[in-house]
């Protein structure tokens, strides 16, 4: 019998970073489902650590955390380095030398915003666009430009790269257009990998980690930060109410009643699957709402309003995409209504056509 076929997944895995961390691991045990040897490939850089360490104390910057929440920002980055190890790893490379990838077959570029130039640590980094790797086994899987918008195009030295892949797939819209019109290619618009091989949510709070001290209904979780003054005033009032309890995961937000800064991924994914209903200004944070089936409002933010933007027109829920001037009327008609089952159909419908892509794309 012949051994299955080496696939090195190249992303942002190290970030400290819930939605990184899961499109990742759902990535990597997604191809495994499907028969091949998948690994995340170990990049590793001195200066984008460093970066990364510093956004993950410091998240808020130029504000500066309180002293009494940086420890527990350091605990929730040593969460995400336990959980990045028990992660199926090649042996670490230099970020700057792709060159030094070996051992595996066919290298999967994605998810995550992999192509954006703007990233502040993460941009401009040529592995990403495949310099260095052989275009006959390279492929993209919801790869995306994030806030570099289409309509600024691609130098074309980075456009060139993109055009050796073998086959481009995107999980957005903008992305999209991006490769028609700077790299002349037609992409497959694919979910995000979360989506496609969503990981098991909790679905009561007996399964959360650490049990939300609160008695009486389940609560409602907060992912983001930076929210809008009068969005989050709304929420709170709505929330205070009902009876429902806010919390907080991984970012302070001082309107929640309760603050869950340190949890790790698995702790994030827990709370997520136990609440009544989601409040967001990150892509994760709708992607896990949709995966448990939550009602949820998501205020937008400059810097993510293409990926959910196009995210929310895909799966049909784009009037929970909000901009932060809504009534408490509109919060509470968001936060308490369900998903209409027409978002299950059109999720069922993207997995397949991504399944499709990933058939051709891996033969």
């Amino acid at each position: 019998m012949s051994r299955p076929r080496t696939i090195g997944i190249l992303t942002f895995h190290r970030c400290i970073n819930y939605g990184s961390y899961w499109q990742a691991k759902c990535l990597v045990e997604g191809l495994r489902a499907r028969g091949f040897d998948a690994l995340l490939l170990d990049h590793d850089s001195p200066r984008a650590n460093w970066a990364e360490w510093r956004c993950a104390l410091q998240p808020l910057l130029p504000a500066r955390v309180p002293r009494s929440d940086f420890r527990l920002y350091a605990r929730k980055a040593r969460g995400f380095l336990a959980a990045l190890a028990r992660l199926p790893l090649t042996r670490p490379f230099p970020l700057d030398q792709p060159e030094r990838i070996e051992g595996v077959d066919l290298v999967v570029v994605g998810s995550d915003e992999v192509w954006n130039l703007r990233h502040p640590w993460y941009g401009g980094c040529r592995a990403f666009y495949g310099d260095g790797l052989a275009g006959d086994r390279l492929v993209s899987y919801a790869a995306s430009f994030g806030n570099h918008d289409a309509a600024q195009g691609l130098d074309p030295w980075w456009a060139d790269r993109l055009r050796a892949f073998r086959a481009l797939s995107v999980r957005d819209e903008n992305s999209r257009v991006m490769l028609r019109a700077s790299v002349g290619r037609e992409a497959d618009l694919v979910l995000d990998p979360c989506l496609q091989f969503p990981p098991a949510l909790a679905s009561s709070p007996a399964e959360v980690s650490a049990p939300v001290p609160a008695a009486g209904p389940a609560h409602v979780a907060v992912y983001g930060h930076s929210f809008p003054d009068a969005f989050a005033g709304a929420v709170r009032r709505w929330a205070d109410a009902r009876g429902r309890r806010l919390v907080s995961i991984g970012y302070r937000n001082d309107w929640a009643h309760e603050q869950r800064i340190d949890e790790g991924p698995d702790g994030f994914a827990r709370l997520i699957g136990a609440s009544a209903a989601v409040v967001t200004n990150f892509f994760h944070g709708c992607v896990f709402a949709l995966l448990g089936g939550k009602a949820f409002a998501c205020v937008a933010s400059p810097y993510r309003s293409n990926k959910v933007r196009d995210l929310m027109r895909a799966v049909g829920t784009g009037d929970r995409l909000l901009d932060g001037a809504e009534t408490d009327a509109d919060i509470a008609r968001l936060l308490e209504s369900p998903l209409h089952g027409g978002v299950g159909r059109r999720i069922a419908a993207l997995r397949r056509r991504s399944d499709r892509y990933l058939d051709r794309a891996l033969a």
